[in-house]
């Protein structure tokens, strides 16, 4: 599938989503950053800590977190994870 289907694809999913949970869809910000967020994580934590760091993020702002500032502690902490974190 072209980048531009696949574009439109995610838009119609991400929109469903959103009404199916019955909260705002996200704004083309949100996406960016929540994408950049899970970017640095995959590249410096590991692939699978990407969507279970984004999940994470959705838990605390569910409980009242702030958006970009919780964003923005979990982009500093993945960023100096590089080589730091050691396999528990």
């Amino acid at each position: 599938m072209s980048d531009e289907g696949s574009g439109a694809r995610l838009d119609t999913w991400l929109g469903e989503a959103a009404r199916t949970l019955g909260v705002s869809p996200l704004t083309v910000d949100e996406r960016a950053a929540i994408l950049a967020l899970a970017r640095d994580v995959a590249h410096n934590v590991a692939r699978p800590g990407a969507p279970l760091t984004a999940f994470l993020l959705g838990l605390a702002i569910g409980r009242g977190a702030d958006p970009q500032h919780s964003r923005e502690v979990l982009t500093r902490l993945a960023t100096r994870a590089e080589g730091t974190i050691e396999a528990g």
